[in-house]
């Protein structure tokens, strides 16, 4: 009990400090401008002043940290001695990076696809239902697991015993019960990618779902109408309509999906740990930084991964810039 109050003491603590810390400073910052720089001038220099906490944050944990990521890129295994774009070199011609290659590709597209085709199917069919609160609640309640909980539960569901042995994994228990032989969903070559790919279209169809929903909500009934007046089916009002005026969301699902994918960990490393060919370069990275101490390498995979996700990042940004995006 007296641990329990403790913590909580400290939580009500460090929330009133953090709160009334940025209240002071805030305060603070008002008063040195208005002493300082009075008049017209407060005006142009205070915006600087509110904004200078958040842009020294950025720097500290985000520009610093990427430069010397760079750097300890074109180092060697212990950071000692400069060797040039020589861990690069040997990641582009390592096996199990292709491996890794090979799977984000195939994550990118079979989540990516799958996720947002299934949110854009569910959205559309749910909002012509009655009662669709309660298919749209059940496909996003996932959504509020975190990815080391769905792969417990996954866990349990890809269980796998030998042949003659009670099963006690879901799938398994359906597929002896057919009739069948039990399947190593995990240590499968053929198949394990697939069975980790399905945990993550598990939880992020809901996030689809639900913003390409309101996009769909957010079409003119008038246009829909028209167009069915005109003799349109319902496949020609998908495709001429509904997906040419969602467009633009459609595109901010796919990207932010996208860069959730290519820092996919959690899940490979909890199900499989990236092993019987089910690496990605996320989990590479985390074996040459950690298992290997090679922090050449682990820097140079980090590198790659940012480089990677800059071109989506920009394509989004762009799209939210658009004058009139739907």
């Amino acid at each position: 009990m007296e641990l329990l109050l403790s913590k909580l003491l400290t939580a009500i603590l460090a929330i009133g400090l953090g709160c009334g810390g940025v209240v002071a400073l805030l305060v603070g910052a008002n008063a040195l401008v208005e002493r300082l720089a009075p008049g017209r001038r407060k005006k142009q220099i205070l915006p600087w002043v509110y904004l200078a906490p958040a842009l020294l944050l950025l720097v500290a944990y985000l520009v610093i940290p990427t430069l010397v990521t760079v750097y300890l890129s074109l180092l060697d295994a212990r950071s000692q001695t400069f060797v040039g774009l020589a861990n690069y070199l040997a990641l582009l011609t390592d096996r199990s990076m292709g491996i890794a290659l090979r799977n984000n590709l195939l994550w990118l597209v079979g989540v990516t696809g799958t996720s947002v085709g299934l949110g854009l199917l569910i959205a559309v069919l749910a909002d012509r239902v009655r009662y669709e609160v309660v298919p749209k609640t059940l496909i996003f309640l996932p959504m509020a697991i975190s990815f080391v909980g769905a792969s417990v539960i996954w866990k349990f569901i890809y269980a796998f015993r030998p042949a003659g042995s009670a099963q006690i994994g879901l799938l398994n228990g359906v597929v002896t019960w057919l009739g069948f032989e039990p399947v190593g969903w995990l240590v499968e070559r053929s198949i394990n990618n697939f069975a980790l790919i399905a945990i993550m279209i598990w939880l992020q169809t809901g996030f689809c779902m639900v913003l390409l929903s309101a996009a769909v909500k957010g079409i003119p009934s008038e246009i829909l109408e028209a167009a069915r007046m005109d003799g349109a089916s319902e496949l020609q009002v998908f495709w001429r309509i509904t997906v040419p005026m969602i467009r633009s969301t459609i595109l901010v699902v796919a990207t932010t999906t996208i860069l959730l994918v290519l820092k996919v960990f959690d899940i490979v490393y909890v199900m499989t740990a990236g092993n019987q060919g089910t690496e990605v370069l996320a989990s590479r990275m985390f074996k040459e930084m950690f298992s290997f101490r090679h922090y050449g390498r682990g820097s140079a995979i980090a590198v790659l991964l940012l480089l990677a996700v800059i071109p989506v990042m920009v394509a989004n940004i762009r799209e939210f810039r658009q004058p009139n995006p739907r």
